[in-house]
């Protein structure tokens, strides 16, 4: 097979866009530089994706207003797992609720009793608060003054009363349910979620101990291999044997997290060849280097020859 490589056309392009990007660098170096040798490396990115189903049942309610009742008069409700709902496309993740069939049951509101209405809070059900502006004494008391006495007077907002109607239930004691909005009833229902998720695992070997792997997750290989199937197996006979034993114990890793509780639907995995060069050159009779990854061909420069200064 060919390993990518980059030319020296492409390699100096893409140093141009980078120092571009970094306003403290000067473009000059990368214009005159004189490229020594371009290495391509060889960069295999392993992936598996594990394409998993999972249902997740639970009680639900909606407030009832008359609305048809599917319920057990129209047969057994069926268990999560035999619900038929369509699955998405592979390897995209999705969530999904959908009611049980024949599992819905009218039942009074377990808020207010089936009342409709429930017991003020605010005014402790008796439908009026204390004054706040006489603390509910029914008159207010102005301070002494060096020229005159203190004086009491009639409370104005109460009236000399020492309550007013509270505004939360307009002096009713009661408002309206928060759940039931006053409809007296609750349909309750068998709520099922189901979730479907691509779980996935990658792997790249450390063959260049000056180019941190991290950067590979954020750019694009070429493919190598593809193998999908509803289990695959594990690599055999790949020329890199690291890549063998790391695809067996994912898979293995796999299937013991997602069997027990999710339905496996499909599983891929691929190897892909990620670009990756490392370019040497001189500018000014020193040597520098930097790196080309990603069909993206994006850089990475540890040293540049050359810094814009702020003085």
């Amino acid at each position: 097979f060919r390993v990518p490589a980059v030319s020296e056309d492409q390699a100096r392009e893409a140093l141009l866009r980078y120092v571009e990007s970094k306003w403290r660098y000067s473009s000059k170096p990368a214009r005159n530089l004189t490229f020594r040798q371009l290495q391509p490396i060889i960069v295999y990115r392993y992936r598996l994706e594990t394409f998993t189903e999972t249902r997740t049942s639970s009680w639900n309610f909606e407030v009832y207003n008359g609305q048809p009742v599917d319920g057990a008069q129209f047969g057994d409700c069926p268990p999560p797992w035999e619900v038929s709902l369509p699955a998405p496309q592979m390897f995209t993740d999705k969530v999904e609720t959908r009611r049980v069939p024949h599992s819905s049951i009218v039942k009074a509101c377990h808020i207010c009793s089936g009342c409709g209405r429930m017991r003020c809070n605010s005014c402790a059900g008796r439908g009026k608060r204390s004054c706040g502006m006489c603390n509910g004494k029914g008159y207010q008391t102005s301070p002494r003054n060096y020229n005159r006495p203190s004086t009491t007077r009639t409370c104005y907002s109460c009236n000399g009363r020492g309550r007013k109607r509270c505004t939360s239930c307009q002096g009713q004691g009661s408002i309206t349910c928060s759940v039931c909005h006053g409809h007296q009833k609750l349909m309750h229902f068998i709520q099922l979620t189901v979730t479907w998720k691509n779980n996935v695992s990658h792997f790249i070997p450390d063959r260049q101990p000056d180019f941190p792997d991290q950067k590979f997750e954020k750019v694009s290989g070429e493919a190598f291999f593809r193998d999908e199937n509803l289990l695959v197996y594990p690599l055999q006979g790949f020329p890199d044997l690291e890549l063998c034993d790391v695809s067996s114990r994912l898979i293995h890793e796999h299937l013991q997290r997602f069997s027990s509780t999710s339905r496996i639907l499909q599983q891929r995995q691929t190897i892909e060849l990620v670009p990756l060069t490392q370019a040497r050159y001189q500018y000014k009779d020193k040597d520098y280097s930097f790196f080309v990854y990603g069909v993206e061909n994006k850089v990475l420069v540890s040293q540049y020859p050359s810094a814009c200064l702020l003085l």
